[in-house]
């Protein structure tokens, strides 16, 4: 092939583009009649999603746009121009529709990227272009975070109506063979409707083609940072029965971890939308500091109990009976000697010592009595009425210390009962919340 063969498919190439664009002009619709709409067909592929701001509801994502239309004036016979089937040019030397997306949420409004156009012989123009959009998405965050979106992105054309250009989709769904996976979303599908909408503003239909991009959240990572910690904090809750009450700690355990769950709550309402639906794990979050509030109120309650000391009144019989009998052995508590399946009977049995007790609280007394009728009238000094009262004062008292300290010691053990008895009860609410979550979210 000689040199001069070789170079003929490069003038011919300049040829064409002087011919074709001698007398064009890319600011009308190139079609042969006016009142015939020009088709239009539209390719959507998303390559990547950048981001997703829950907050301001906004979807960033990276698409490649292919827009294929006829341009009637840009036609010509290969076989003039050296069998030149396509070529590329700028998009700026054709005409190109104003198809635009219509939910747009970027503040510059960026188009597409000014590339080439693939130009061939019968007219017909096919313009990719990569386009990085923002989109504006209502998201839903009722169940965050197993929670899944449905954001549109919507094309038309901005002031071509139906009867000027008839927008269509190639394909059902956007393609997803280049999709870039995202660590956060995981893409469901991206079906693809077209759309003949009159809007008030004019009588003239407006086809729209709208790509529903369902997206499922990845909740591995809000598992492990929020919803676990949270979990196991919520767990330390019904702990702070099981402290002893003299150790003081108890009130500031429930604080601590009150305190704990509401930072929690902070970093989730930080990064939520300020709507009225309250995402799942906020109400997990609202339900777990509600009972943890509660159970700090019962434990002052129940510490209150702890230390009425020896002025208190005796424990009612119906208190007797609930807590000391029924929930001390559903509790299992016992103090030392007593059984878990019978500690109605040790306490039977430490009340019927103590009465023995206290009918011999003052010893004293019996012997003095016996030494009454067995000693000598002139050598017993326990015919002196001072002496006879001051032994029964200190009688009285005894009595009266080991009475107080048996009142004492039930209070005691009724806050014990109580304490053990909202401990499980608070782990069970703890354990439903917990199963409640987590079947909302399958």
């Amino acid at each position: 092939v000689s040199p001069g063969c070789r170079g003929a498919p490069g003038r011919f190439a300049y040829k064409l583009l002087h011919d074709l664009f001698a007398n064009y002009s890319s600011a009308l619709r190139p079609v042969e009649d006016t009142d015939r709409a020009l088709n239009v067909t539209l390719k959507v592929t998303l390559a990547q999603i950048i981001d997703m701001d829950e907050r301001n509801q906004v979807l960033t994502s990276y698409l490649w746009v292919r827009q294929t239309w006829l341009d009637a004036h840009l036609t010509w016979d290969k076989e003039e121009y050296g069998g030149i089937d396509s070529i590329r040019i700028p998009s700026s030397y054709v005409w190109r529709p104003d198809i635009i997306l219509y939910n747009n949420a970027d503040e510059h409004f960026g188009g597409s990227m000014e590339t080439n156009v693939v130009l061939r012989s019968d007219g017909h123009i096919t313009w990719d272009s990569p386009a990085i959009t923002k989109s504006s998405c209502k998201v839903d965050v009722s169940y965050f975070p197993f929670d899944g979106q449905r954001c549109r992105l919507t094309f038309g054309s901005w002031t071509h109506n139906g009867n000027q250009i008839d927008l269509r989709n190639q394909l059902d769904t956007g393609d997803l063979t280049d999709f870039v996976e995202n660590v956060e979303w995981e893409v469901l599908g991206m079906p693809a409707t077209r759309n003949v909408i009159t809007y008030g503003c004019c009588s003239e239909p407006y086809p729209d083609v709208t790509y529903t991009l369902l997206l499922r959240r990845r909740a591995s990572f809000y598992i492990f940072n929020l919803l676990l910690p949270c979990i196991m904090v919520s767990f330390l809750a019904p702990l702070g029965f099981y402290l002893p009450a003299d150790s003081g700690e108890k009130v500031s355990l429930g604080v601590t971890v009150l305190l704990a769950l509401t930072v929690f709550q902070l970093l989730v309402a930080e990064s939520m939308p300020p709507s009225e639906s309250v995402p799942l794990i906020g109400k997990y979050y609202i339900a777990t500091m509600t009972m943890i509030t509660a159970s700090t109120a019962l434990t002052i309650f129940i510490m209150n109990v702890h230390h009425c000391g020896p002025g208190a009144r005796p424990v009612p019989p119906w208190a007797r009976r609930l807590i000391l009998h029924h929930m001390a052995r559903l509790c299992c508590v016992y103090e030392v000697g007593e059984s878990c399946k019978s500690p109605q009977r040790a306490l039977g049995g430490r009340a019927a010592e103590g009465d023995a007790g206290g009918a011999g609280e003052c010893p004293g007394e019996g012997q003095v009595g016996t030494e009454v009728r067995g000693c000598p009238w002139d050598h017993c000094l326990c015919h002196h009425d001072a002496l006879l009262r001051n032994v029964g004062y200190i009688a009285g008292c005894f009595r009266r210390h080991r009475a107080n300290q048996r009142r004492t010691g039930e209070w005691k053990k009724v806050a014990k009962v109580m304490d053990r008895f909202f401990m499980w009860v608070f782990f069970l609410m703890v354990f439903l919340m917990s199963v409640l979550v987590l079947g909302n979210a399958a």
